[in-house]
């Protein structure tokens, strides 16, 4: 098997016109490996631009003939994506957010309202992004409904903890280990929790779990780490955005009245002058039905572009909209996103993955 030390050698012949540096120099080549599938051995590796670059296209094709020149017989297939420089490092963070350092973005994923599937939406752009070559974390901020172990089928499984070097028995120094599938580190209070076990905690006790579920975890380098709030605009979301340095917020919700009229108070929440933290856009869920027997129709089972017009009211985007389709309460509840799969579902995330 062809070690990734050898492709990265050749990839030092590709030099990037504008700077006159190789790409391995520039740091634009990352997760190398080889794979055989049958008889097809194939080479992958992710080139990264730190900014949409016009000579993409040429770099990515010398970086591929380079390879296939120095290894005939391998498949070479190269993911290109555009991750801009990590600039966090200069904010300021406090003693107990040092595990966050290397987190490019905070996204709260939010809802003013129950039910109008803000898990399924967290989850499933996570494993989009994910798919896309970004290194990507979701923590379930949701302590009283956590579902994220039911929806990634990761029930049962219990994070390990890691202790940091010099590490001495009582200073509180541990770290949890996120649950890893899918190409997502997980993480929710689900995991130390049974199923049906209820959670009767007051507010503060609810925040304390909260922040030991984000600040206590060995996220290591990642390009975005999502929250997945619980609906509403309680104390969990005022501690939330006290104590995590949170870089903007996606509000998700149905398009009708009854839940649009929550969103406005979800908005109004992170532009309070106290948080002023900017809000991505909306995501519409739940749009419309079409049957797979007649799918030109759609049916506006919910009203019909409420979140568009709530965007236009309030100047945010309209990241996307999502259809009632039955496969992704199915895999849902099996455990499998339907972002996983090629299709209509994991397209309309793309493109709210691409806004982002």
């Amino acid at each position: 098997m062809t070690e990734s030390k050898q492709i990265e050698d050749v990839l030092r012949g590709v030099v990037h016109p504008a700077s006159e540096k190789n790409v391995v120099e520039l740091d634009m080549i990352e997760a190398i490996r080889c794979e055989e599938d049958g008889d097809v051995h194939k080479i992958k590796f992710k080139l990264v631009f730190p900014r949409p670059d016009a000579l993409a296209s040429s770099i990515k094709a010398a970086c591929k003939k380079a390879v296939e020149d120095a290894f005939p017989g391998y498949t070479v297939e190269i993911m290109e994506l555009v991750r801009e420089k990590r600039a966090h490092k200069a904010k300021k963070l406090e003693v107990d957010q040092i595990q966050l350092e290397n987190v490019d973005k905070i996204i709260a994923v939010a809802s003013g309202k129950g039910g109008v599937g803000k898990s399924t939406v967290a989850v499933n752009l996570a494993v989009t992004l994910a798919k896309m070559g970004y290194k990507v974390g979701l923590a379930d901020a949701d302590v009283y409904g956590p579902s994220i172990p039911k929806m990634t089928g990761t029930e049962g499984e219990t994070p390990q903890v890691y202790l940091p070097e010099g590490y001495k028995e009582g200073d509180n120094t541990e770290l949890i280990i996120p649950i890893e599938k899918y190409g997502v580190k997980w993480m929710s209070i689900g995991y130390f929790a049974a199923p049906e076990q209820a959670l009767i905690w007051r507010g503060p006790m609810a925040c304390n779990a909260l922040k030991q579920m984000i600040l206590q975890v060995k996220w290591d380098e990642l390009d975005y780490l999502l929250l997945d709030l619980p609906p509403g605009t309680g104390d969990i979301h005022i501690s939330l955005v006290h104590d995590i340095p949170l870089t903007g917020a996606i509000v998700v919700s149905t398009p009708q009245a009854v839940a649009l009229s929550d969103v406005e108070k979800g908005i109004n929440l992170f532009r309070n002058p106290n948080i002023n933290k900017p809000i991505y856009g909306l995501v519409e869920n739940m749009a419309w039905f079409t049957p797979e027997e007649l799918p030109e129709n759609r049916y506006y089972i919910f009203g019909k572009d409420g979140c568009r017009k709530m965007a236009e009211k309030y100047n945010v985007p309209l990241l996307g909209q999502i259809p009632i389709v039955q496969s992704i309460r199915e895999c849902g509840d099996n455990g499998e996103p339907s972002a996983v799969r090629p299709g209509p579902v994991f397209d309309a995330f793309v493109k709210i993955a691409e806004q982002l």
